[in-house]
């Protein structure tokens, strides 16, 4: 299985571009199968912080890491989306209809 994290999106002040949200996406995949999660994470203003990286400076990894420390629980959202894959493989319920047999073109 392949996961992947990313940021798509940060809320910022534009007068001295401290972020206060960061918008991110976790995304698996196993062949033909797939899982996304989505969320949010938010920070305390403080602009003096001596960990204060000006918007223009930051990387996705930082911001990930952030977004993990803000109580985003990585092993837990990458094993929930495996368990939704695992799900897909492996169905537990089926929808449908008896009587309607799928056409093969006719």
């Amino acid at each position: 299985m392949e996961i992947k994290w990313s940021i798509p999106n940060l809320e910022r002040h534009t007068a001295d571009g401290f972020v206060y949200t960061a918008h991110w996406r976790c995304t698996a995949s196993d062949g033909d199968f797939s899982a996304s999660s989505y969320g949010t994470a938010g920070f305390t203003y403080d602009a003096s912080s001596p960990d204060f990286v000006p918007y223009d400076q930051l990387t996705e990894e930082q911001v990930l890491q952030w977004v993990w420390a803000d109580g985003v629980d990585k092993d837990a959202t990458e094993a929930a989306l495996q368990a939704n894959i695992d799900a897909q493989k492996n169905p537990t319920t089926a929808d449908g209809v008896p009587w309607v047999v799928a056409s093969d073109g006719e």
